[in-house]
């Protein structure tokens, strides 16, 4: 099972959230909380795969949420869910350590594919947000250190095959998968691409990759 939070400060999205979540038999809503702090606490508690976050919230908000959770709680992963769509919320959200970025307008089945895609160690934008943040490459507009173009070649060549697949969204298994390699390696490859590259999270990864030329431009 996949053990998830939501915090959301309203009661209706919470439900409306939950509801679309309990039409997988694979994911389980563990916590519901209402602010940032709540949040915190409840995957401290929890220990859940994912902790869906929205941004807007009173007293600590999701971004400094997601931040926190990022540092103290690495095994869980944070997916950002709101109605924001501005690129400097995308940016400080994956800067902060986000694994995901989903819109409350988005297809319900977008919000099933980025849990199943985080908690198997993988990140996950929306299409829309994807989009959103390519053009933001293109334009030279995406603020924030997510977007400042990042040597490669302090890598290896396996680890260049390694960020190559991690920004086609590849999970650490699926990986796994495509290089022969045992999940374990797959893992510690994508630790040591993230210290080399200076990057917090994969989806900046994802965003280097994308930018050095390794993953289709579509």
């Amino acid at each position: 099972m996949v053990e998830v939070l939501i915090a959301d400060d309203e009661a209706m999205v919470r439900a409306g959230v939950r509801a679309i979540l309990a039409r997988d038999p694979a994911i389980e809503v563990v916590a519901e909380a209402a602010d940032g702090h709540e949040a915190v606490e409840a995957v401290r508690r929890h220990r859940p795969a994912v902790a869906l976050v929205d941004i807007q919230m009173p007293g600590l908000d999701g971004i400094a949420a997601a931040a926190r959770i990022h540092r103290e709680l690495p095994g869980t992963g944070v997916v950002m869910l709101t109605t924001f769509g501005e690129d400097d919320f995308i940016a400080r959200a994956l800067w902060e350590g986000a694994s995901g970025f989903l819109l409350k307008a988005d297809d319900p089945r977008e919000l099933l594919a980025g849990v199943h895609a985080v908690a198997a160690g993988g990140a996950y934008l929306s299409p829309r947000v994807a989009a959103r943040v390519v053009e933001g490459l293109r334009s030279g507009r995406l603020p924030g250190a997510v977007s400042h173009r990042r040597p490669l070649d302090r890598l290896t060549g396996r680890e260049r095959e390694v960020l190559a697949l991690l920004g086609a969204g590849l999970s650490n298994a699926e990986i796994g998968a495509r290089l022969h390699l045992v999940e374990g390696t797959v893992k510690a490859h994508v630790s040591a691409i993230l210290g080399k590259l200076g990057v917090r999270n994969r989806v900046e990864a994802a965003i280097a990759a994308y930018e050095a030329g390794l993953t289709e431009r579509g």
